[in-house]
Formats: C-alpha cells, sequence, structure tokens
C-alpha cells in the first residue's frame, strides 16, 4: 500500500463525511464541497492503485 491509496482512502471517507453532515443541516454548499473531495479522493486512490500495479508488474 502506497501513500497515495491511504491518502485517496483518507480524503474520500473525509468527503462523505462532510456531505452527509451538509446534507443534514441543508447546506447545498457544504454537501458539494463534501462531493467533490470524495470524488477526489477516490481518483488519487485509483491512481494510487495504477502505481502498486505497475509496481508489482515491473517486480514479477
Amino acid at each position: 500500500m502506497n501513500k497515495d491509496q491511504v491518502a485517496g482512502r483518507i480524503k474520500e471517507a473525509a468527503g462523505e463525511v462532510q456531505e452527509h453532515v451538509g446534507r443534514a443541516v441543508g447546506s447545498e454548499k457544504h454537501e458539494a464541497k463534501g462531493h467533490a473531495k470524495e470524488m477526489e479522493g477516490k481518483v488519487q486512490k485509483n491512481y494510487g492503485d495504477a502505481k502498486e500495479a505497475v509496481k508489482d508488474a515491473v517486480n514479477k
């Protein structure tokens, strides 16, 4: 597991929490920011997954 995978998962979780809190308090702005942060985390996690896959392929 590399730093991009870890950081991506943390951002994804934080964004999901922010999105739900925004929805609960009726703030579309916070809900949208949370969704954006969640998507950013997913992209970073996928980037980390790809880096790990390349590293594994090279090491074989």
